[in-house]
């Protein structure tokens, strides 16, 4: 399958707080399972997502160095929860709280990854968007992609540092501080 890639339009998309998009993918990251909320919110076609790679919703204002974060993480066969910004086929974005786990067969090996994803309360938002912007800015800093990978990346873990916390912490702090807003008000 030709991956075409969307020119962003700026619009954001919602999905329902009730839904869950979902979707499975082998080790090389190829779509193998893509449930009705995951068809409908990307604007692709079943057909046109099995057996694509999922990198065909990556929108150009994610950081590289989250999706390296996030890759280094569940290829050690770790579970990650992340926020990330998706292209939907037509241009348009959402936001989503991923959550994957790496997937195994009857007999234990390592087949593949699950991914459900929630759309995200929007003060998380707040407080992810311009962490984003900001490693984005580093990365475009530099003429060289790896460099500028490896410059975000180390922006990332100073940021995290002084904050005394790892990625993973970073996030479940904003689902803690959102839960806790939710019940005030």
């Amino acid at each position: 399958m030709s991956e075409r890639v969307a020119i962003p339009t700026g619009r954001t998309i919602q999905f329902g707080e009730d839904e869950i998009i979902v979707s499975k993918t082998d080790l090389k990251s190829r779509i193998t399972y893509a449930n009705d909320v995951f068809v409908r919110v990307s604007g692709y076609t079943e057909a046109e997502l099995i057996g694509a790679r999922h990198s065909i919703m990556r929108h150009p204002a994610m950081p590289r160095c989250i999706y390296k974060l996030f890759w280094n993480t569940i290829e050690s066969r770790r579970e990650i929860f992340a926020y990330v910004l998706n292209l939907c086929k037509r241009g348009d974005e959402y936001w989503v709280f991923a959550h994957v786990t790496p997937s195994y067969d009857r007999s234990g090996a390592h087949i593949g990854y699950h991914s459900n994803r929630r759309t995200p309360h929007a003060d998380a938002l707040a407080r992810v968007r311009p962490l984003y912007a900001q490693l984005l800015a580093e990365e475009r800093r530099h003429a060289d992609r790896t460099a500028g990978l490896q410059a975000s990346s180390a922006l990332l873990t100073q940021l995290l540092a002084t904050q005394g916390v790892d990625y993973e912490r970073f996030v479940f702090g904003l689902s803690a501080s959102t839960a806790l807003a939710a019940e005030a008000a």
